[in-house]
């Protein structure tokens, strides 16, 4: 069973071994959306330092430097196998220890969720990839889910913590689980925190994790919540200034 995939004592077949050249960055700040990648290439001066590769092509990692700290930066895939992938293949191509990750998330409460940052305290583990990092559990704990709260209030931006739902499949977010989930605190539903956070703790890295609202799923019927000109939350460029902050508070 996946419960059972845990396994510390044997080793793994392929691990990733860090370049002797490789490059090092104070934080690493990790997105999906291309818009954003996009944004950043063209307004921030960012210069590519490494290339991850798989077989869906290239990733490109740039790097930005900014009030003397260095800042990694590249555009993920949706889902946490690949997401928890590719931050393994950073740790060949960089000298890093500190990650951020944000990202649209569905929103479970919206009488509490609706306009803030969502900081997850929690992530339930209703995927397959954080089994393979460390031993069943329903919850995985963000452990560093404080920190960015406290870079939130320092800065004025409106937030709040609690539970995400971490799943694998969206299209199979029933009614039922949505319920149970929400009673459970849960305020977010994503696809990547809980398999991330087990491999940060595993590998011995320290992950800075927030969302914004993508769509609504606590309505009478699923709400896309696009804005006028086609973009949903999860595009907002003014997210990645938040990062941006977040990497320099953290650094």
């Amino acid at each position: 069973m996946i419960t059972d995939a845990f396994d510390d004592k044997s080793p793994a077949i392929i691990n990733p071994v860090r370049k002797e050249d490789a490059i090092k960055v104070d934080v690493c700040i990790v997105t999906f959306s291309y818009k954003i990648e996009e944004f950043v290439v063209n307004n921030y001066g960012a210069k590519e330092i490494a290339c991850l590769w798989s077989a869906t092509g290239r990733t490109p990692v740039y790097l930005i430097e900014r009030n003397g700290k260095r800042i990694a930066f590249y555009k993920t895939f949706i889902g946490a196998p690949i997401t928890v992938g590719l931050i393994e293949d950073t740790l060949v191509e960089l000298e890093c220890s500190k990650y951020i990750l944000f990202g649209g998330a569905g929103c479970l409460n919206k009488e509490i969720a609706h306009g803030r940052v969502m900081v997850p305290t929690a992530a339930y583990r209703d995927e397959g990839t954080s089994y393979h990092y460390m031993p069943a559990s329903d919850y995985v704990e963000m452990t560093n889910s404080g920190k960015v709260a406290e870079f939130m209030k320092t800065n004025g931006i409106p937030y709040i913590q609690g539970k995400t739902w971490t799943t694998d499949s969206f299209y199979r977010e029933t009614k039922n689980n949505f319920e149970k989930h929400k009673a459970d605190g849960c305020i977010s539903v994503e696809m990547e925190s809980a398999g991330v956070q087990a491999m940060c703790a595993f590998r011995g890295l320290d992950l800075y994790c927030f969302f914004t609202g993508g769509d609504l799923l606590d309505a009478p019927e699923w709400e896309e919540r696009k804005q006028a000109n086609g973009d949903g939350g999860q595009h907002d460029v003014g997210h990645f200034s938040i990062a941006l902050g977040l990497a320099e508070y953290i650094a």
